[in-house]
């Protein structure tokens, strides 16, 4: 089968859960009423599915082919759907109106791009990597470069990417040995090899710009000494167009597991020509801006690829036959019975749909408090839009990453034998996954800035947010037909707050007890959000049932919500066990001894 958007169940986030025309009044959310968004959605259904999901085999198979002269051709077709892409306008949602953007809700963007990704993730990385490119020059560039840079950027005319990693360092960005020697004109030589460079060479775009982390000369060791640059592809000429090739090469491909249709370059830069971006030594505070948005992507990436294997799962499950179900033949007139008849497939099946649903309000949800903290008149209301942003943008990341390969491994167990062919679309889906788990920093590294940095940022005041919310939901939402949601919210609200407690008392003693506890901490604290979410989403499907709605989304969104209650949230007390046993036992064997 092929993949078709959720069209509906983005409708029910946006207009039923966020209301978003409630903010209507605000500037950023003029333009996003919700016929306009609805037209929006329907005909980014119909592009993503038509256009860029029957590429998505394609782009798995052909993958990449670097040419002798540095440049890099695109799978068959990839082009084409770029060109259709930038006609159609896809580009400008998310970016500002002054440089060439609709500036429509950040919120309404992510739908689009989550469309994008599970249609074909490996082409929707080079637009996705583009955005982050404006976003990073829109935090930290000049007033020329944003002149000259982010009308290209934001209409996808040019291409962006991100230049961090080296052969000898990835998470550890202070290792970096890219150095920069100032030419005299106000330029820079950038001379330094990167490696896992996505986007870092293709044929999609007639320029590329390129952000380079990269140290200057006596500048500090460490991270303390990381300036930022931007190395286009070809030098903009007087006229802003791409003028003289830089001293930039692809110097190879990398054969990766999936994402085939992507390029993942080895870039050589030979003293090639930058632009510092943002004052000297402080180039990863901007290249920041760029990363965090980059995180909320592959977490709707992981989000994305577990809609894709879910919706494959599902076909097959209801078409292919074997066995007969434990209480008599559903299909008495067949060989045999639909296998979505037997309780484990069904288990696999709500497992993935109410994680997905779930996983799908928070993302959306985290997103809107973005947009409220650029775009809100209050202050109260920006504040706690940032400190949710900057709290739960981990949680995202690894939880819907971790969750959604475990969904498209359960998505291939589901086919059988005929999920580890490549006859069907799971194996694909898995296998681009997995990646997700790794980039932008691994999720073991999200989970130590959760504890690390993210709970005690600003005295705790973002975490301390979130338990109040979630006192004051539940406190006011305990009528009877809410228990069943409510009960164990509360329940899970307490074992996060229970859990946040011990790190606070033994994290500071030994910090082996939070890196031993982080990951357990970051799952629990991604159930107990998405348990917040089922049950804003059953107050709102109980209203609509009671005002006489007969669609049966509803009633759909009630019966998961409470598979969600009672067989996925109880894992919110073994995570709370093992994080609370501390360090001694992960740490007791001696290097040696693995």
């Amino acid at each position: 089968m092929t993949y078709q958007p959720p069209v509906r169940d983005h409708l029910f986030i946006l207009r039923d859960l966020l209301e978003l025309e409630r903010y209507a009044n605000l500037p950023a959310f003029a333009e996003a009423s919700m016929d306009t968004v609805e037209q929006i959605l329907g005909e980014a259904a119909r592009f993503t599915a038509e256009v860029l999901a029957p590429l998505n085999a394609v782009g798995d198979k052909e993958g990449c082919r670097w040419n002798a002269d540095f440049s890099v051709t695109t799978p068959t077709g990839f082009k084409a759907a770029y060109r259709q892409l930038v006609e159609a306008g896809w580009p400008g949602l998310g970016s500002a109106p002054e440089w060439g953007g609709q500036g429509l809700p950040h919120v309404v963007n992510l739908a689009f791009s989550e469309m994008s990704s599970a249609a074909n993730m490996a082409f929707s990385m080079y637009p996705g990597l583009t955005h982050g490119a404006y976003s990073a020059i829109l935090a930290g560039g000049t007033e020329a470069q944003k002149q000259l840079y982010l009308p290209k950027l934001a209409s996808f005319q040019w291409g962006g990417t991100m230049n961090l990693t080296e052969p000898q360092c990835g998470t550890d960005l202070g290792l970096i040995r890219t150095k920069a020697v100032p030419a005299g004109d106000g330029s820079y030589r950038i001379s330094g090899q990167k490696i896992w460079i996505s986007g870092g060479e293709h044929d999609l775009t007639e320029n590329i710009v390129h952000l380079v982390l990269a140290r200057i000369e006596g500048a500090p060791a460490g991270t303390r000494g990381i300036s930022l640059f931007i190395v286009p592809k070809f030098i903009p000429d007087a006229e802003g167009h791409p003028g003289e090739r830089n001293s930039v090469k692809c110097l190879g491909l990398e054969e990766k597991m999936g994402i085939h249709g992507n390029a993942t370059c080895v870039i050589s830069h030979e003293e090639a020509t930058g632009w510092l971006v943002g004052e000297e030594n402080r180039g990863l505070a901007i290249m920041f801006v760029m990363m965090n948005e980059a995180r909320l992507g592959v977490g709707m990436q992981g989000l994305a690829q577990a809609e894709a294997a879910y919706q494959a799962a599902a076909e097959f499950a209801k078409e292919r036959l074997q066995g007969r179900s434990l209480t008599g033949p559903k299909n008495p007139d067949g060989p045999a019975d639909p296998i979505i008849v037997h309780p484990d497939v069904r288990r696999m099946l709500m497992d993935a749909r109410a994680v997905i649903e779930g996983g799908r309000a928070f993302l959306y949800w985290t997103a809107l408090h973005g947009d409220l903290a650029e775009a809100s008149p209050d202050e109260a209301a920006r504040q706690k839009g940032r400190d949710y942003m900057a709290l739960m943008t981990p949680v995202l990341k690894a939880f819907l990453t971790d969750r959604g390969f475990a969904i498209c491994s359960d998505a291939m167990q589901v086919h059988g034998g005929s999920g580890f062919t490549e006859h069907f679309p799971v194996s694909q889906y898995l296998r681009d996954c997995r990646i997700a788990l790794i980039y932008e920093g691994t999720n073991g590294i999200q989970a130590l800035d959760l504890v690390g940095r993210k709970l005690a940022a600003d005295g705790g005041r973002a975490m301390m947010s979130f338990f109040a919310e979630l006192d004051a939901y539940i406190e006011a939402n305990d009528a009877e037909a809410m228990q069943p949601f409510v009960a164990p919210l509360a329940k899970a609200k307490g074992e996060l707050q229970e859990a946040t407690m011990w790190l606070m008392q033994n994290g500071l003693a030994n910090p082996d007890n939070a890196g031993a506890a982080s990951t357990d901490y970051l799952h629990l604290f991604g159930l107990t959000a998405l348990a917040y979410m089922w049950t804003m989403t059953a107050k709102v499907a109980q209203a609509k049932i009671a005002a006489g709605a007969a669609e049966p989304i509803y009633a759909a969104k009630l019966t998961i919500g409470r598979y969600y209650m009672n067989r996925v949230l109880p894992e919110t007390a073994a995570r709370l066990a093992k994080l609370k046993t501390g360090a001694e036992l992960v740490m007791a064997l001696p290097a040696e001894a693995f």
